[in-house]
């Protein structure tokens, strides 16, 4: 492989989350900002999230006669 064209690899990246979690991983970048992570994921949590624009949601919940948790 060719010499100093690769990035440099840093195993103690800091992953910093929207909801606050904070975790360790390795990347290139020294630190990574994200929006969602496992702590505050849908589909680890459990719970669903649903971010109302323009009152799609509501109708399509009176569309096919759904009822909202």
């Amino acid at each position: 492989m060719k010499q100093g064209i690769h990035p440099e690899y840093h195993h103690d990246a800091v992953v910093k989350c929207a909801c606050g979690n904070t975790f360790t991983t390795g990347s290139t970048e020294k630190e990574l900002k994200v929006e969602i992570c496992s702590k505050c994921h849908p589909f680890y949590t459990g719970k669903q999230k649903i971010i109302d624009v323009g009152g799609r949601v509501d109708k399509f919940m009176k569309k096919f006669n759904l009822k909202s948790e």
